[in-house]
Formats: structure tokens, sequence, C-alpha cells
């Protein structure tokens, strides 16, 4: 069941390395090379809540597997895909099978270990192996396209998808929710378009700066989003239970799930920059100098469980928001002539962070819910994590474009642009100095993000457990 969820978290990586071959192939413009890159998140992000609930109702092993399915479908179409356009609808139907995974296999997974401890562990294993995806997803593809055309990063989903297909229903068993009432429509609908809208604007405007389009997608996004909230409060049978956040457990652990992602994904982007156009590592140097760093986030992953039983949840959710505060820390320690031995250390710190956080969110959301519940509990978990992993890009990504706009030479509004113009010597090491105060500063901002929520956390979560009675 672990295979899947692999497949969805090394999809983002791969796609990263494969870019430059697809744009020589497909030839697409700027903004079409945009969407191959984002439309996958959009319709994840968009429909994580909406999946998780229909999980409940209808079965989330069918769910589950119908998902993987149409995963596959959309891995082959976008193996073969000749122009920008199908390449773009194919991302968007890997999305939409990639939204069904998420959350119906966590819920798979809760119902096969029934004993507390043990589905903790369990959890545990499913957010190390989500995370490992993002480690060895560069490693993978940087031997695939070394070897093969840019189809194969997509075509090497299809033994996973094949192989889960074949033994899922012989060693999973379904479980669907005795919920009555049926399926609202209408918030699905404005769930999946206020999602949708709003990551829209946030990626739009980071990438072209403010315009009437984003700002009008922005505000239009979130009065869809409000009215939907305000929706689910009439509502006998709510598509997402709004009650579940007035624990501030639970209210605390989501914004961890939020803030690890916007942390980690604008970090991993930008320190991706750094690496190989600042100090000139290749790919696949960069792969392995971040293994280390990833082999401890899955470890930390695994065994959160355990150090949970000996200092208690409130120490734990705590301890990650200051691991990954001194982690990003220590980026500020980086130049642009040297920092690979503290992007390394950076890496490690962080990583015991992001996996007491990943393994922590994950439990929180399914063991503070009622059984009938878990699907929709845990697509809200995996939703904080996808919308954070959108706002860590473009929120903090956009901080270091600023600074390197306001300190660069000026010839152009990104790093890659300015190299890849004729520069002299001095005009380079300026350009590179720049995008290092950028890197500094999103990494700044990050950690005192942070820090200050590690201190709220302290606050406000109690020293009895954090879970509630559903988790017993």
């Amino acid at each position: 069941m672990l295979g899947p969820v692999l497949l969805v978290s090394m999809d983002g990586s791969v796609l990263f390395l494969a870019m430059p071959r697809i744009t020589q192939a497909l030839d697409p413009t700027a903004d079409q090379a945009l969407w191959i890159l984002d439309v996958y998140g959009f319709v994840v992000g968009s429909l994580l809540i909406a999946f998780g609930n229909l999980g409940d109702r209808f079965g989330r092993l069918r769910l589950l597997m119908a998902g993987t399915a149409v995963f596959g479908l959309g891995s082959t179409s976008a193996a073969l895909s000749p122009s920008p356009e199908l390449l773009i609808a194919s991302r968007g139907l890997m999305g939409l099978g990639g939204a069904t995974l998420l959350p119906s296999g966590l819920a798979v997974l809760s119902e096969l270990f029934e004993d507390a401890r043990q589905r903790s562990r369990a959890i545990g294993i499913f957010a190390a192996t989500f995370a490992a995806g993002f480690a060895i997803g560069p490693v993978i593809g940087g031997q695939l396209l070394s070897h093969f055309d840019w189809g194969a990063v997509f075509l090497i989903n299809l033994p996973v998808t094949a192989a889960f297909l074949v033994l899922a229903p012989f060693v999973l068993r379904e479980v669907r929710a005795t919920r009555p009432g049926g399926i609202d429509v209408p918030s699905i609908a404005l769930s999946a378009g206020g999602l949708l809208l709003t990551v829209y604007a946030v990626k739009s405007g980071a990438a072209y700066g403010p315009s009437p389009r984003a700002a009008v997608a922005g505000i239009a996004g979130v009065g869809v989003l409000v009215w939907f909230l305000l929706r689910q409060r009439t509502l006998e049978y709510p598509l997402v239970d709004v009650r579940l956040f007035r624990g501030k457990a639970f209210a605390v652990a989501i914004a961890t799930g939020l803030l690890s992602l916007v942390a980690w994904s604008a970090a991993a982007y930008l320190t991706g920059v750094y690496l190989q156009s600042v100090l000139g590592l290749s790919v696949f140097e960069e792969a392995l100098l971040a293994l280390p760093g990833a082999v401890v986030l899955m470890l930390a992953c695994v065994f959160t469980p355990a150090a949970v039983e000996r200092i208690g949840e409130r120490y734990a959710l705590v301890s990650c928001h200051f691991f990954m505060a001194v982690g990003l820390i220590l980026l500020l320690a980086t130049t642009a002539t040297r920092g690979i031995l503290w992007y390394a250390v950076s890496t490690v710190v962080s990583g015991v962070g992001y996996g007491i956080s990943f393994s922590l969110v994950a439990d929180t959301a399914v063991g503070a819910v009622p059984a009938n519940r878990g699907g929709s509990a845990g697509a809200i978990a995996e939703t904080s994590n996808e919308v954070g992993n959108a706002l860590g890009i473009a929120l903090l990504g956009s901080a270091a474009t600023l600074v390197f706009r306001l300190c660069g030479p000026g010839i152009a509004p990104t790093l890659g642009e300015t190299l890849a113009a004729e520069l002299s010597d001095a005009v380079s090491d300026q350009a590179k100095e720049a995008f290092v105060c950028g890197l500094h500063t999103a990494a700044g901002i990050a950690a005192l993000l942070c820090a200050g929520l590690g201190v709220l956390a302290l606050r406000w979560i109690p020293r009895k457990p954090l879970w509630n009675k559903y988790s017993k």
C-alpha cells in the first residue's frame, strides 16, 4: 500500500529534473511550462477534502484502487504526450488520482492496525515513505534521464501501480463509514473551487508579480472558501467538521503540518538553486548531498511514536518547531563561495523536525476523530501539507526574488536568466551574492515562523496527552 504513496511524493521532485528535457522536446510557452509544473498540485490540493469524504461514504479501498488506476493512466498519457497541452491535461489526470491516494491510504492503514500503538507506528512509516519520495526522487530521476527520454520519469510509475491493483484486493480489506446523510455536492464544488482559485492566485502572483487577474482570483478564492466554511456550520452532515478546530491541540497540529511544508518546500527549492547555480554542483551531486538529511527525516518519522511514549506528545510537537528553526538558521552561514557543509548539517537538523511533524500531524488527524471520519480528517492534514507546499515556494520564494531584484545587477529578474547572459565575473559574483541574500531572507523568515509556532504550542498544548477519546 505504500507504493502509490511513494510515487505521489516523488512526482514533484522528479519533474523539476525533467523540465529542461521536456522544454527542448515540446517547446512550451512560459505559461504552459508553469502549468506543467503546477497543475498537479492545484488538482490535488483542491480535491483532497472532497475525496477524503467520498472514501468515508463509498469505500476507502475502492477509492484507493480507482485513484491508483487513474494515476497510472495519467502517467502513461504524460509519458507519451506529443504537445504541452496534452501533457498539462495528463498531469491534471495524475492529480485527480493522487488526490484519492493520500487520505484513502491513510484511512485504510489506520483500519489495518486497531491497536493505537501499532497504528501510530504504522502511520509513522507511512509518513516516512512519503518523505522518502521527496528524497529519492532526484536520485532516481537523474539516473533515468541519464539513460532514457524524459517520458521515463512517468513510465516508472506503471510497475508500482500495476502491482498494487493486483495485490490490494487480497491483502487489504474494504472500509466505509456508516454515516447517514447524502453527499453535499455544493460543498465539494466550493472546497475544490476555492482552493484552486486561491492557490492559483498565490502562484501566479509569485511567478508574474501582482496583476488584476491574480487579485480577482485570490479575492474570489478566499470568498468561496469563507462561503464553504459558513455552509459547513449549517449542515447536519458537513463535508468538513469545523468543530474539530475548536481543540487547540488539533488546530496547532494542523498549523504545524502547514508550516513544516512551507519551510521545507521553500528551503528545498532555494537551496537546490543555490547548490547548482551558485556553487556549481550537478543535479546528481545535489541529490547525493541531500541524502543524509533525507535519511534522518525518514528515521524521525519511524521513531517519533516511540519517542512520544517517552517524552509525551506535547514536547515532541514543540521540539519539532525548534529543530526546524535551528536547521533553517544554519543556512544563514552559507556564502556565494562555500556552504556545502552548512547545507548538509542544516538538512540533518531540520530533518528531525520535519520527520516529527510529518508523523505527529498524520497521527493527530486520524486519532483525534471518530473512525467514520478518518478519511476526511486525514484529508485535512494532507491538504495542509499541499497548501503549505504551494505557499512555501510562492511566498518565501517571492521574498527571495524581491531581495535578488533589489540587490542584484538588475539584468534579469532571476538568477538563472542573469547567469545565462554574457556577463563579467564581477557581475556574476554580484548576482550570486544577491541570490544568497535572498536565500538568507527566506530562511530567516521561515525560522522565525517555526520558532513562534513552537512557543505558541508550548503555551497552548496541555501537558496531558493530545489525543482525545477517539484514539483510545
